[in-house]
């Protein structure tokens, strides 16, 4: 199977960029996450080569992946950032993003969290039920400030993702129920300080097929009809992201295809003068970052045999939540070693502590592992279960590699924290 973009093996050893892995392991220790800006800006080229020559905006989902230093690499290369919180606003904002190109979106935004967002003047809220409409609409009036708003429709269209990621169901918590949405639309024209100027829509992630993008924008374009017929006339339409990568053989279209398509729809149903909004995240950074990790002990047994490493489920926690594939390739090729039949487990306390089951690897204790794909939905998911610190990061850019996060210690784990007497 071929490795992901901008990772190549050379005389034996895994590269990314420019950089040697095991040189990178061997500076900074592990557990180490590595990203390829170049790999970053390839998958976000797809997207913007799949909408010239339209008005848009790409606004990276920065739940995917909230390091500064990749926030400031894709903003600078013309991105907006949709958010989710009041803390990733505040990253936004530090990373550079200019307020009007940031979008909030999720189901929970707090009254302080809209104070904020107004306050700094976002570009728009993809407000999610009919209450937030009512809350956000008294904060803005207390404030004296109008909210642009776009509404988020739950188009009951099946993603054929993991439940766990799919967010366009009608069962799922997220957007307003169909039947609901020209109600919703009413509601919200006759709040005093809302512009309504958009609709959005989000059905999932990892999403690998073209079917559920395209059904899903027949509905919403169907909406955009009978909305308009009410009188309110909406400046963009939103699609959201949750386009797939390839981890374990998967074939999502590229970006540039699947928006072609999405376009040639739009046009045929008389909507390609609007303004195009979208928010991918995992497809943009997720096939740009690797995870290296130590094997610490080998502990052979009846009817498995564990390869113990001090990565773990703190560090990359798709597989325990979701059962995830990530492909695992050591650093260094062995030809002193048989392959065997390894799971993959970190030193956590939990038996759901694996990054891979039933893997063939030719290894040895200190021998490094990478963990590929594991740029989205990794660093940003990381926790300090078992007081284990957060593992540093590195951004390579060619034959530079530059240190983006430091490893984070105890101390820094307790710093807030306050001892009793």
């Amino acid at each position: 199977m071929p490795l992901p973009a901008f990772l190549t093996q050379r005389h034996g050893e895994l590269h990314v960029e420019d950089v040697s892995l095991d040189a990178l392991a061997r500076a900074h220790g592990t557990p180490l996450f590595v990203y390829s800006k170049a790999a970053m800006l390839q998958a976000l080229g797809a997207y913007q080569r799949g909408l010239a020559g339209r008005a848009h905006l790409i606004c990276y989902a920065m739940k995917a992946n909230s390091s500064l230093a990749i926030l400031q690499t894709l903003v600078r290369a013309g991105c907006g950032l949709d958010i989710v919180s009041g803390g990733e606003l505040e990253r936004a904002l530090a990373a550079g993003c200019a307020p009007e190109r940031i979008i909030f979106s999720g189901v929970g935004k707090t009254r302080a969290e809209m104070r904020r967002a107004l306050a700094v003047g976002i570009g728009c809220f993809n407000v999610e039920s009919r209450a937030e409409l009512a809350v956000l609409d008294e904060v803005a009036r207390a404030a004296g400030r109008r909210a642009r708003v776009s509404i988020r429709v739950n188009p009951d269209v099946d993603a054929r993702t993991h439940p766990y990621i799919s967010t366009g169901l009608k069962d799922n918590k997220f957007g307003i129920a169909h039947d609901e949405v020209i109600d919703t639309y009413r509601q919200a024209a006759a709040c005093e300080s809302l512009d309504v100027v958009g609709i959005d829509c989000h059905i999932g992630s990892q999403i690998t097929q073209a079917g559920p993008y395209l059904d899903a924008l027949e509905r919403v374009l169907d909406l955009v009809e009978a909305i308009e017929l009410t009188g309110t006339r909406l400046h963009h339409i939103d699609f959201g992201g949750g386009l797939g990568i390839d981890y374990h053989g998967d074939t999502p279209p590229a970006a540039d295809e699947l928006w072609a398509k999405l376009l040639q729809r739009l046009d045929v149903r008389g909507f390609g003068d609007r303004q195009i909004m979208i928010e991918p995240g995992r497809s943009i950074v997720g096939n740009a970052g690797v995870c290296l990790t130590e094997v610490l002990y080998q502990k052979p047994g009846e009817h498995k045999n564990f390869l113990i490493v001090d990565a773990a489920m703190n560090d990359l926690p798709r597989p325990a939540m979701y059962q995830a594939y990530h492909r695992i390739e050591p650093v260094r090729s062995r030809t002193d070693t048989t392959a065997l039949t390894w799971d993959v487990v970190g030193p956590v306390c939990e038996s759901g502590d694996w990054l891979g089951r039933d893997r063939e690897l030719a290894v040895q204790p200190g021998d490094v592992l990478a963990v590929l794909s594991a740029g989205a939905y990794c660093m940003s998911m990381a926790s300090n279960y078992n007081t284990r610190g957060r593992a540093a990061e590195v951004l390579v850019d060619g034959a530079q590699a530059t240190v983006i996060r430091q490893r984070e210690t105890a101390a820094d784990q307790m710093r807030l924290e306050t001892p009793l007497p």
